[in-house]
């Protein structure tokens, strides 16, 4: 069962890699960041809640003592995340704006240990911790220490609302479609994203043609299709589920594979040569991985032992 949750993890860890190399062919052909953005949310809503429309319609409907996490969802989890990073990149180098956002996993796991007050093992601290460190050698963190105020905090919270989206994703119920809730949150977050996106302003006749990108020639329409059904639709559905069985800090701590499988891709689809800096440190985030999921283990443990403790005192009254 933990085998199956973690390959889930690593598929959408996979699947988000996709986005920094699909933005970047949308980028050559004359989007700005935004505007890819909203065609992202926008596409995925209606792609998602399209196909729920026909085979699973009873996941299209919002409880109405859940509107409101819904909607929150879609501003949090989604739009805010998306929006945040982009706006703090304008004024922070991307490196340093991508390492502060992913230390989400450390924020999710203080929020568990000294909000809900649940005990986690030292795996789940000590995996997060060391993840950072990967993701900050990756990104060479030491090349852009150049630090604007404004771009700093904008990446601050773009981090805690990172952080949202796990524990957010980690605390619904039976109630609530995970398809459904994934659907309303992208057109949601396409809504909320209007003003700043402005998706009026797009050169929609731009993806009707092929750009080239490292030597190699890739049709902008194509990419537009793999960031919104791969990099989004699989990558927030198979997220959000291994998230839900491998609870939120661990889940937090895998996805940050996703700045590897990002330079992956990018080196396999646009020639982008990975550096020393990139291996070792997508070493080291492997590891913190692996040794934060170990929680999940001793977690399940506890619990079944839990269990069994409260299933002897029933039978003895």
């Amino acid at each position: 069962m933990r085998a199956v949750s973690l390959a889930i993890a690593g598929v959408s860890a996979f699947c988000f890699g996709f986005s920094g190399p699909m933005a970047k062919i949308l980028g050559v052909a004359g989007l700005a960041p935004l505007e890819a953005v909203w065609i992202r949310m926008a596409g995925a809503g209606v792609f998602l809640l399209a196909v729920l429309a026909v085979v699973r319609p009873r996941a299209l409907r919002i409880p109405p003592d859940r509107l409101l996490f819904f909607a929150a969802y879609a501003v949090i989890a989604v739009a805010a995340v998306q929006a945040l990073f982009f706006m703090a990149i304008t004024r922070l180098p991307v490196g340093v704006a991508l390492l502060i956002e992913y230390t989400s996993p450390v924020l999710v796991v203080l929020w568990v240990r000294f909000v809900r007050r649940l005990r986690l093992p030292r795996s789940a601290y000590l995996g997060a911790l060391i993840a950072v460190v990967g993701l900050a050698i990756v990104v060479q963190v030491w090349e852009g220490l150049r630090l604007d105020a404004l771009g700093l905090l904008l990446a601050l919270i773009a981090a805690a609302c990172c952080a949202g989206y796990f524990l957010m994703s980690d605390s619904f119920g039976e109630d609530v479609d995970t398809l459904g809730l994934i659907g309303w949150g992208m057109l949601g977050s396409a809504v909320v994203l209007l003003p700043l996106s402005r998706p009026w302003n797009i050169d929609w006749a731009a993806f009707a043609h092929a750009v080239e990108v490292s030597g190699r020639t890739v049709p902008v329409a194509a990419a537009a299709v793999v960031l919104v059904v791969v990099a989004t639709v699989v990558a927030y559905a198979t997220g959000v589920t291994a998230v839900r069985r491998l609870s939120a800090a661990v889940g937090a701590t895998v996805a940050s594979v996703e700045v590897i499988a990002g330079a992956l891709i990018a080196w396999v689809l646009l020639g982008e040569r990975l550096g020393t800096a990139q291996i070792v440190g997508g070493l080291i985030v492997l590891a913190g991985a692996l040794l934060a999921q170990t929680a999940t283990a001793r977690t399940g443990a506890e619990r079944h032992a839990a269990e069994a403790v409260e299933a002897a005192e029933a039978v003895r009254v």
